[in-house]
């Protein structure tokens, strides 16, 4: 825009402001506002602020020179333009933001999928290790059962007994085997029933059943039976 158009802009608005200015007086001098038609909530005091206000602009324009108000008119439209750009901007961002959160929300998911997957595999393993180990100790007792009836298996039963145990230790395991005498445990001990005993009324009396714990962890209780109380 030349500044001859600018000049043409300001001017057109500055005769339409003050003929519009002119007639709004004349309307005004020549009827009386009805204040019963003013809209609800609405004062006389808020009506003469507004026309006061209105009045204002149209005195400020219509005493501005018309090039500055061109000069005005096309800072305000550059501010806007700069504005509507910086929205537009912030729009794109936020847009990348979302999608970003969108792609790290799906990446935890896959992550939260492989560690489920990893850990079912680790414990699969595990369980395949102690599986293969145990084979071994299957394998000899079925060699025993092979011999002749008439032959003594004895020692061969007791090495595959020791090469179990040696399994069981490596996974710590232990043999929950309490003596005669011993005090209950009731964390460790399964009482069956009451006997008579040369032990002392409420200690063990003999060991039905052996238990075993893992890692400080019962795995199964020892079934015995309790001396009665004198």
């Amino acid at each position: 825009m030349t500044e001859q158009d600018a000049a043409d802009d300001a001017a057109a608005t500055e005769e339409s402001t003050g003929e519009a200015g002119q007639r709004a007086a004349e309307t005004a001098d020549a009827a009386d506002v009805d204040l019963d038609d003013a809209p609800d909530g609405v004062s006389v005091e808020d009506v003469d602020l507004d026309a006061e206000a209105d009045e204002a602009l149209v005195d400020r324009v219509a005493e501005s020179d018309p090039e500055d108000v061109a000069r005005e008119l096309a800072a305000l439209r550059t501010r806007v333009e700069s504005l509507e750009s910086q929205i537009e901007r912030r729009d794109d961002d936020v847009e990348e933001l979302e999608s970003k959160l969108k792609r790290k929300q799906a990446d935890f998911q896959n992550y939260k999928k492989r560690m489920k997957k990893r850990r079912e595999q680790e414990q699969q393993r595990a369980t395949e290790d102690l599986v293969s180990r145990l084979l071994d100790v299957r394998d000899n007792l079925d060699r025993a059962l092979d011999q002749d009836e008439d032959a003594d298996i004895r020692g061969g039963v007791e090495s595959t007994l020791r090469q179990l145990d040696d399994v069981l230790d490596a996974e710590n395991v232990e043999v929950i085997d309490p003596d005669p005498g011993e005090d209950v445990d009731p964390t460790q001990h399964q009482v069956l029933a009451r006997v008579e005993s040369d032990q002392d009324g409420g200690t063990i009396a003999d060991v039905h059943r052996p238990g075993y714990e893992m890692a400080e962890k019962v795995l199964r209780e020892a079934q015995v039976t309790v001396s009665e109380d004198e």
